[in-house]
Parts: C-alpha cells; structure tokens; sequence
C-alpha cells in the first residue's frame, strides 16, 4: 500500500497533466490540427542557440571529472558567483557567490527552502489565484496553507484581507510574479506594502516570516513592465528562480535560491538549505546545466512570439464578448467563465477540442486559464472554436 499522504496528493493529482495528456488522446482521434491545447506552460520558442552551443562545448571540452563528478551541494561556486555578478548586475544588489544556491529548477528551489524552515502545523500565505503545486509543496512538510481570497478588480493581492490572515504561526508567504495564472505583474506599491505589513508583523510577534518569491516568468514581460526586485524592499526575502522560462529549458531542471546576507539567520539558513538539497534527493543541482546557464546570464529566449500569441487570442476573445484579465507577463490568459462552474464550461470547451485549464485549479473558480505559448497558426485555427464555444454561451 501506498502511503496516505500519498493517496491524497494521487487524488489532487494536476488537472493541467492530466489535461495534458487527454489533449494527445483527443489529437490521435481528431487529428493534431483540429485539437487546441491551452493546457501546459510548456515552451513553444527554442532556447537560444548560445545555450545549445554551451551545452555542446561544455561536453566536449570540460574536464570530465568537474562535468560530472560531484560538488558543494550548493553547487559551483564560480557558476554561483557568475549568478550573484548578473544580478549585481541588472538589479543594483550586492550577492555573493555565497547568497546563491543552484537548485533543479524553481521547484525544487521551493522544496528545499520549505524543508528548510517549515515545522509541523506552521502556515504558508499564498495569494489566490496561485499554482495549485504549492499546496503539495506545503503539505510535504505537514504545513498548512493559508489561502488569501482573491481581489478580482485587479488581480493583485488583496492587502486588507493578506493583514487579517497573519498569525503567530505563519512562517512564510509566497508571491509569484508576473502571475501564473493570471499574467498580472505585482506593482511596486503591492510590493511595499506586502513588505511594510511583514515588517510590522514580525515585530508584533518577534518571529521571522519568510516572503519567498517564485519568479520563474521574471523575463517574460510585455509593454515596458517593470518587475520589482523583492530583495529591495523586504530583507528576509528568499528568490526561487528557474531557467524554465527565460532559456526554454523546462526539461533540464535548473535555477537557483538566492538568500541574502541580511535575512534573519542567514548563516543556519544557508546551512539548512544545502542540507536540504541533499536530503531530499537532489544532492546537486545538475552540473551540465549549471556550466551552461554560467555563458548563458545575459541570455533570453525570443519573446516575440508570446507576445503576438498574447494580443491576437486576447483580442478575439475580448471581440466574442469573454472578460479577459489582459496580461502583462508570463504566457496565460486569465478568462472568466461565462457560467458559475468553471469545471463545466472547460468540459464543454472540450467538446469543440479545446483545452483550457479551470480556475479551481488555482484556488480561484469562475475562471480558466490558457496558455499561450503555443504555435501562433494554433491559436489562429482555434478561433472557430472558440466562436462557437460563445454562440453556446450567447455571448
């Protein structure tokens, strides 16, 4: 028998896989040209050609024993410390290699800050709509997630009821911006605000509270949106960041923690977190990835794309009558369902080979979410669908 912690996360399984996967059924059945899969942030644009560059040189011409041997649990300090420089770099901060921990990816980078200073029964702040994930993320470590109701005007977090839901026993908040699911970049008046209520509550209590910030879709922004560098503006702020996004490397599991030198407990900190990354089965990040993502720093994947995907479905489902949050980063539209049950509208998209994850998904129903980071001709044959799907709906 499994475990019963197990049975429940087996249960709460992701809807976005299994959608996933019941997208490559409906394309075997229809034929890949008439299915329209929203469902999976995966990316659709190349990484880099400096990136598959790297990576060929880095195999061919690397000492073995440093390509693939072991290292600090950390990972390689001069990789580390390339990090810490582009960051000085593009933010005005002042990192060290030592502030920098690679990890497998932003997910990994979560787990292990999470072990590293989660008890039993502490509670964990995300703003709703959120990546469901962090609920398994959280109960890995017998947490608890406190969820913060969502403020629909805007899709920024709501600041009055994110006041009124610290207690003594929450230990972290997580913020995710630009926004997967809605594409919304926190200003830096939510920022501050986040961060003056922090302050003030950590001196009510004399306790630390952690704001960790998952940024995998930093780079993808649009219209000259600026995303606020955490660190600036609250000092026991932790950054999980991933190379999924900004080089399209979701597969190869790579990103980083950053730690700051002036979080409380900095020096137990770092200590916990690389014993953590070893513990829970990582040892290390990859060193291939790490080699490669060291020539890579000042690097992007080619944006234009989102961006064209962005305005063309944004445009057409606005035209059909849907209310749509218009993005300003990462690569999902947000799109309130025209019925209750958001459940039942994506069952019905389905029936004209659309799919579109509900919002339930995110803690936040009467919504889906589609991902756009597709091929643009995609989105271009799925408008006849999507009309449809209106006319169905009288919009």
């Amino acid at each position: 028998m499994i475990s019963k912690k197990m049975i429940k996360y087996v249960e709460g399984s992701s809807i976005t896989r299994a959608m996933f996967e019941e997208g490559k059924k409906l394309a075997a059945k229809h034929g890949a040209l008439n299915v329209y899969d929203f469902s999976l942030g995966n990316p659709s644009t190349p990484p880099p050609e400096s990136a598959r560059q790297a990576m060929s040189d880095i195999i061919n011409k690397v000492n073995p024993g440093r390509l693939h041997g072991y290292m600090n649990n950390s990972g390689h300090e001069d990789v580390r410390g390339a990090v810490a420089d582009s960051l000085n770099k593009r933010f005005g901060t002042s990192f060290s290699y030592e502030n920098i921990i690679m990890t497998v990816g932003a997910a990994g980078g979560l787990n292990v800050i999470l072990k590293s200073i989660i008890d039993p029964g502490d509670k964990v702040i995300a703003f709703a709509p959120y990546f469901g994930e962090y609920n398994n993320y959280v109960a890995n470590f017998d947490g608890n997630m406190v969820v913060v109701p969502p403020d629909t005007s805007s899709f920024q977090p709501d600041i009055k009821a994110f006041e009124e839901k610290i207690t003594k026993s929450v230990k972290a908040v997580i913020i995710n911006t630009p926004n997967n699911p809605t594409g919304v970049v926190y200003s830096e008046n939510t920022i501050k605000q986040i961060a003056r209520i922090l302050d003030n509550k950590q001196k009510e209590y004399g306790t630390q509270i952690y704001l960790i910030s998952d940024e995998p879709y930093r780079e993808l922004v649009y219209d000259g949106i600026e995303v606020p560098y955490i660190t600036k503006y609250y000092k026991n702020t932790i950054i999980c960041y991933s190379y999924s996004k900004s080089l399209s490397l979701p597969g190869e599991r790579i990103g980083y923690l950053v730690i700051p030198g002036e979080a409380d407990d900095y020096a137990n900190l770092t200590c916990a977190a690389n014993v953590a990354n070893r513990i829970l089965g990582f040892v290390n990040a990859p060193s291939i990835m790490q080699l490669t993502i060291a020539r890579c720093l000042e690097e992007t994947t080619d944006i234009t794309v989102y961006d064209t995907n962005r305005q063309l479905l944004y445009n057409h489902l606005d035209s059909l009558g849907f209310e749509c949050t218009r993005p300003e980063g990462a690569f999902y539209l947000w799109v309130k369902t025209p019925c209750s049950n958001d459940t039942e509208f994506a069952d019905k998209a389905k029936e004209f080979n659309l799919l579109l994850v509900p919002g339930s998904s995110f803690m936040c129903s009467g919504y889906v979410r589609i991902a756009y980071c597709v091929d643009t001709d995609m989105i271009k044959r799925s408008f006849a669908a999507f009309e449809k799907l209106a006319a169905y709906y009288n919009l």
